[in-house]
């Protein structure tokens, strides 16, 4: 992911002028404050849970998928530059695999292929690995399941996550390539 980030800190810093606008989210511009963003996606049909500290957790459905928790994060200079999307955990492999391929080939068919694959089991021996050992591996935290896009106006992260108190799920992250330029430009400043 940080190797994400300073992609897009270049690419906002070199293009800044041919920009042509916010990463979006289910049409909602990522920019604005969190206040804005919120109410915004609010009217698309997403539920307030929380907000507070600069972020807000709201829940609703998003690509064909039911009660999705959507995370927007708001940096301290009051400018949203975030949306972190957690799908519904599954308890199998076979289930978390097919939500993060459907995901991957929505996302390949609207962006076109992503700029960075990482796809494996780092500790996977030769022996047969079956669906209890994937799942496994995903709860040590011991999967790799990445794909990146880079796009005019931002970045996309799909992947495979695990959170003790939340299980095993799929992650889907944007960025917005120009408020996230501020927020680096704000933090060099305080240099």
């Amino acid at each position: 992911m940080k190797k994400l980030i300073l992609t897009l800190m270049l690419l906002a810093g070199l293009t800044a002028t041919a920009q042509t606008g916010h990463m979006t989210f289910k049409g909602v511009p990522i920019d604005g404050n969190l206040n804005t963003v919120v109410s915004k996606l609010k009217q698309k049909g997403f539920t307030l849970v929380l907000s507070e500290g600069g972020r807000a957790m709201l829940i609703g459905d998003f690509a064909s998928f039911k009660n999705c928790t959507v995370g927007v994060i708001e940096h301290e200079s009051g400018i949203v530059d975030r949306i972190i999307v957690m799908f519904p955990d599954k308890d199998n492999w076979t289930l978390l695999y097919r939500d993060y391929i459907e995901l991957k080939s929505m996302l390949i068919e609207k962006y076109g292929d992503p700029v960075n694959v990482e796809e494996e089991f780092p500790n996977q021996s030769s022996y047969s690995f079956n669906d209890s050992d994937k799942m496994h591996e995903v709860r040590m935290d011991r999967c790799r399941y990445i794909c990146d896009w880079t796009t005019e106006n931002g970045a996309i992260e799909l992947r495979i996550e695990h959170n003790i108190m939340v299980g095993c799920y799929v992650v889907l992250l944007y960025v917005d390539a120009e408020n996230e330029a501020k927020v680096h430009s704000s933090a060099i400043e305080d240099l």
